[in-house]
């Protein structure tokens, strides 16, 4: 299945193909438009050349700062997620030699996964959940206990990014975060 998650063809093609660029939106996905947050990977990619963990890993930190910052910003803080991104890609490179989709495809469990996620800078619990839903609903991949791992997360609806597969879905989620929202302020 094709991602859809950006919205854009060619930014949801690179996190269709390039699983860094889809732990990368996950990162970027915090106080920032869900779709834009996951079109940042195809901005960085077109900017800095290539998405390899290692190369970003490797980048100045001043110039990569500045790639990511550039106006249109990969992120509304973009010289912050520039150094988390720059963190992420280092975990990446020297904990699965490089290739992110290690994090979900060689996990034994979902409480594996789980533990995996949760070790990556910017990812606590619930952003944790949300990737184990989204892989497992939008990949296949699916370790045992994912469900009980994902929590809420796992339900259908529409509830995350995970759910998220075209236009409708991307509103319907909305409209669940803005209820969920409302009610917190009731």
């Amino acid at each position: 299945m094709a991602i859809q998650i950006a919205q854009d063809p060619a930014a949801d093609k690179v996190l269709s193909d390039d699983p860094f660029a889809l732990l990368a939106g996950m990162l970027l996905d915090q106080q920032f438009p869900m779709e834009r947050a996951f079109a940042g990977p195809a901005k960085v990619l077109e900017r800095f050349g290539t998405l390899d963990p290692a190369a970003i890993a490797a980048a100045d930190p001043e110039k990569f700062a500045d790639l990511c910052a550039t106006p249109p910003a990969v992120h509304r803080y973009g010289r912050s997620m520039a150094g988390r991104l720059q963190v992420l890609a280092s975990q990446v490179v020297e904990q699965y030699g490089g290739d992110a989709s290690r994090i979900w495809t060689e996990a034994a469990s979902g409480e594996d996964l789980m533990k995996r996620l949760r070790a990556l800078p910017g990812f606590g619990k619930q952003k944790a959940q949300i990737f184990t839903a989204l892989v497992a609903k939008q990949l296949g991949v699916r370790p045992d206990g994912w469900e009980q791992a994902a929590g809420d997360y796992a339900l259908e609806g529409y509830r995350s990014v995970a759910d998220v597969v075209d236009p409708a879905s991307l509103q319907k989620v909305r409209e669940f975060k803005q209820a969920k929202k409302a009610a917190a302020r009731a």
